[in-house]
């Protein structure tokens, strides 16, 4: 292929929709997050959508360097097209397309991904156009991939949005914009996503994973109807994992963590090693603890109960991090559900390790109340809790952790001056106090 060729071929594979042209890579610390989120994180609708799953999954293996497996899953997703859309099977093969062409072209197998242009091509000049086309259905498949791929929620809702222009009553086009309405609930300002997924559901009764979606957000509004859907989703599809883990979350917000536990754990049955199932299992046991615990319901027979709930928690929790060490408070819920059990050796290490990350701001915050709370409590070292709580406050940002860290340091440095009005340390802790507050009301006043 000479230069002139060569140069007019990745002009064309600019042009082209598809993955490679989507930026889909935009804000990803690594393909190992990206994997995650998308074949464990992030729900999906599990009967549909194939050809979509297996366009990123070859995205993904070329991104690996893995560019034969990535071909594998493209002829995959041109064989899954002609079963689910035979009548659209040109227009909807058009990303699969580019996405060859780009596989190829990344090979070094020049001439194989001209070919797949040319299809483009071809396809695009029958309707008018060159490489590519205003579709509907790609602006479908955008948006779909943007939704599993991506927190790119806006430009997906986008993409819906566009489709539905052209086809307004289409139920997998509706389903996307209200998926993607959901998912923007509260940020960055509030969609109110009820309409989009009772749209849905209207047009096509069968999206139970829609029905599930809307029960939570009926629930967070306080209305009873979430229940009768949730009900009804399960009841017709049982095994479908996006219903199983949505319904969960249904069941932990009601305060009911055993039937929560329940569907999580038939979803575990489906989706083997999932490391997410395994961290919200052991959240739901970490939750019975918590309430358990805070009733003190903790003596004679009712103390095995609570061991047993502590080891479910934690046998859940370590397998979650064994299989991905990035789950937020992961460490520290370890380190306290170790704490309450007594192993305090066990609750050092965990708190060690979340030291050890790099954690945001109020993270930071939480973890030294968390740290604090254990040096106090467990171990009874009162001076090492004081440090804890005031490498905290130290931290520049306002929160609840943070003034509850001020309100334990003033009761503990009083109780000490009741003790000995002469503690030095106890008055150098009311004198940082004093001068946090004063450094505050500077900032208010400029």
């Amino acid at each position: 292929m000479s230069e002139a060729t060569k140069k007019s071929l990745e002009s064309s594979l600019q042009q082209l929709k598809c993955h490679f042209t989507w930026n889909l890579l935009e804000g990803v610390n690594s393909l190992d997050e990206l994997e995650d989120r998308v074949f464990n994180k992030h729900e999906f609708q599990n009967s549909e959508f194939k050809a979509t799953m297996c366009n990123i999954s070859a995205y993904i293996k070329h991104h690996r360097g893995q560019s034969e497996a990535a071909l594998e899953c493209l002829q995959q997703a041109e064989e899954f097209i002609q079963t689910e859309h035979a009548a659209q099977a040109e227009v909807r093969s058009l990303v699969t397309w580019g996405n060859y062409a780009w596989v190829y072209y990344h090979m070094g197998r020049l001439s194989e991904a001209q070919t797949y242009v040319d299809k483009v091509k071809e396809v695009c000049t029958k309707l008018a156009s060159r490489y590519r086309i205003e579709s509907p259905e790609l602006d479908c498949e955008e948006g779909w991939a943007r939704l599993k791929c991506t927190k790119q929620n806006e430009l997906a809702k986008v993409c819906f949005e566009k489709a539905l222009e052209k086809k307004a009553k289409h139920p997998e086009f509706t389903s996307g914009w209200a998926i993607a309405s959901y998912r923007l609930d509260r940020y960055p300002v509030a969609q109110n996503p009820v309409e989009a997924l009772r749209r849905t559901i209207e047009l096509n009764p069968d999206n139970q994973y829609v029905k599930v979606l809307l029960a939570l957000k009926l629930q967070n509004m306080n209305e009873d109807e979430g229940q009768e859907l949730v009900d009804e989703a399960l009841k017709k599809a049982p095994d479908a994992t996006d219903v199983l883990r949505r319904a969960a979350k249904f069941y932990q917000n009601q305060g009911a963590p055993d039937k929560a536990i329940m569907l999580l754990r038939k979803a575990l049955e489906l989706m083997p090693n999932n490391a997410h199932l395994y961290y919200h299992i052991g959240c739901c046991y970490r939750s019975k603890v918590l309430q358990m615990n805070t009733e003190e319901k903790t003596i004679n027979g009712e103390r095995i109960e609570f061991l047993e709930l502590i080891r479910q928690a934690i046998s859940h929790l370590r397998k979650a991090e064994e299989l991905n060490v990035n789950f937020f408070h992961i460490g520290s819920y370890l380190a306290s559900l170790y704490s309450m059990a007594g192993q305090y050796k066990e609750a050092e290490f965990y708190f060690q390790k979340e030291f050890s990350k790099e954690l945001g701001p109020l993270s930071k915050q939480l973890l030294h109340l968390r740290y604090g709370n254990f040096q106090l409590y467990q171990m009874k070292h009162e001076d090492k809790a004081i440090k804890q709580f005031m490498e905290g406050v130290k931290i520049k940002q306002e929160s609840k952790e943070k003034e509850k860290m001020k309100s334990k340091l003033q009761k503990l440095a009083q109780a000490r001056l009741s003790r000995n009005k002469t503690d030095t340390e106890a008055w150098q802790v009311l004198e940082f106090l004093q001068e946090l507050d004063q450094g505050a009301e500077k900032t208010d006043e400029d």
